[in-house]
């Protein structure tokens, strides 16, 4: 990561019909007239040509606001935060424009009484997160370790059998053929191409056919190369649970960089040394509170973005009832949600065609409440492994102190999208019934139940991340990440490492805000 702390270049600075630059003094002065006009004076009024841009998306007039930023952020998720935390510790003056009420993106804590929180998106962090740790530590949220004290569970083909999940990688008590299967095959032959692909630049890679990779499913992979149907099980639920989508869904090259993003597939299904290793006290959202609270009045909320009007010497970036003019915007959407955004001039082709391939992954996070985690009791520590939808990977996630006791259940891929949209009381009773499968009938008597369709969230559309499908990352993958003249692109799909997390989210949005002060 190059030197966040650099001043500004005068790339964020207004242009002149010389060389396209003027002088950040010059540009200080002409916002100091504008101060002195008035909303009103000739300086900030619309002109025409901002009626033109505005018009075909808000309602009414949209003013533009009389300060001009030298960067405005769309969205306040993790990306937005960091890349206003880089920009104004550079003196960069910032808006970060965010749709929903509140700030967060894909993490949310929902309160579950007496001042105790549970998290309904994204949670979790591991050892090598160092970016996530070290901006949770500066903003005074502490972790704690996720339970692991006790025995997970596997329920398959109908048998309930307990296994040791102390260990970084606890593989259930699956046949033995079948767990050499998975050993040497997924962890010792997949795993291995995965570290040969770039993370940079992964649609070429030196002596890797990325084409062949790239034009094949994950799903037609694993029917090729494994034979057994307990290794076929195993590696079928760890794509459900990472991605949050079927094996037929991803292109096998986008399976390979994302298992290399995250430093192999073995850390991303771990507990112990893997990313699911801690949790946040106070719950992980409460880290983009704190970090959108010293950013003050720089965050807008309820404010979505309809249009961004590349003018040239700026851009403009609109909502329903205000616009914004700034030197540089960067968009931290998933790209499935900054298509819906409309460009003057229309973006390029190959960005398009990008984001058209480019969906979110399905999940609902499911928990049910319980006055205390009985599983505890019976030496169990909420893990269980199934072959059984619509709940296949559970959780202990009760707060730091056991009290209540909270089961985490995740519903994902064809699971997901069967009961989106279902009643909550629907939900609640697949979910539960699974419970009780695996952990008895004191499971199935939840005091309480709160899950998350994030599919169904208007500002998501789908969870854990956005996925390529096939022959989208050897076609289009430059343009996940280069700049279309002022509009920088940001977001953890836009990350090299730990693409899909919190912490790939806040490396995309430094790298951005350091690609703005190199420009």
């Amino acid at each position: 990561m190059n030197d966040r702390r650099r001043p500004l270049p005068p790339a964020h600075e207004t242009r002149n019909a010389v060389d396209g630059r003027v002088s950040r003094r010059r540009f200080l002065t002409q916002a100091g007239t504008v101060g002195a006009v008035g909303v009103l004076g000739a300086t900030t009024a619309i002109a025409a040509s901002d009626l033109t841009a505005i018009a075909p998306s808000c309602p009414g007039s949209a003013p533009v606001s009389p300060s001009y930023q030298d960067v405005v952020i769309v969205g306040a998720g993790f990306a937005g935060l960091a890349a206003a935390r880089e920009l104004t510790a550079q003196g960069a003056s910032v808006i970060v424009l965010e749709a929903r009420d509140r700030v967060g993106g894909r993490t949310l804590n929902a309160s579950i009484g007496n001042g105790k929180v549970i998290e309904v998106g994204g949670q979790w962090v591991g050892p090598t997160q160092t970016r996530l740790l070290d901006i949770a530590a500066k903003v005074g949220v502490e972790t704690y370790l996720t339970y692991t004290l006790g025995n997970n569970l596997l329920y398959y083909r109908g048998d309930l059998l307990p296994y040791d999940g102390a260990s970084a990688l606890s593989l259930p008590p699956l046949p033995q053929a079948d767990l050499n299967e998975f050993l040497t095959v997924v962890l010792g032959q997949l795993e291995p191409l995965a570290k040969k692909i770039s993370l940079a630049t992964p649609w070429a890679v030196d002596g890797v056919d990325t084409r062949a990779l790239d034009g094949q499913t994950v799903e037609s992979w694993k029917l090729a190369n494994l034979q057994t149907d307990g290794a076929r099980f195993l590696f079928d639920l760890a794509v459900e649970a990472v991605f949050a989508a079927e094996p037929r869904d991803l292109s096998l090259l986008h399976f390979l960089f994302y298992v290399n993003a995250g430093g192999g597939l073995t850390p991303l299904v771990s507990v112990t040394d893997g990313a699911q290793e801690s949790r946040f006290v106070g719950g992980s959202q409460l880290v983009a509170l704190r970090m959108a609270a010293a950013l003050g009045r720089r965050v807008v909320l309820g404010t979505p973005v309809r249009r961004i009007v590349d003018q040239g010497d700026s851009v403009l970036v609109v909502g329903d009832t205000q616009a914004w003019r700034a030197s540089r915007v960067i968009v931290t959407l998933p790209p499935a949600l900054a298509a819906r955004i409309d460009y003057a001039p229309v973006l390029p082709s190959a960005r398009d065609q990008l984001t058209q391939r480019y969906p979110m992954g399905s999940v609902i996070k499911c928990q049910a409440i319980y006055d205390r985690p009985f599983w505890r009791e019976r030496g169990l520590t909420g893990q269980v492994t199934s072959d059984t939808g619509p709940v296949k990977v559970t959780f202990d996630n009760s707060p730091p102190d056991g009290s209540p006791g909270v089961l985490l259940g995740f519903v994902e891929g064809d699971e997901a999208r069967r009961l989106s949209g279902r009643p909550v009381a629907e939900r609640r009773a697949a979910v539960l019934e699974s419970f009780e499968r695996y952990f008895g009938p004191e499971a199935a008597q939840a005091r309480d139940y709160i899950d998350r369709d994030w599919s169904s969230d208007p500002w998501t559309r789908g969870c854990y991340a956005g996925f390529l499908q096939p022959g989208s990352l050897t076609s289009y993958g430059p343009s996940i990440r280069t700049p279309v003249g002022r509009i920088h692109w940001a977001g953890t799909e836009t990350a090299e490492d730990w693409n899909g997390y919190i912490e790939g989210a806040i490396r995309s949005g430094e790298r951005a805000a350091d690609e703005i002060a190199s420009s």
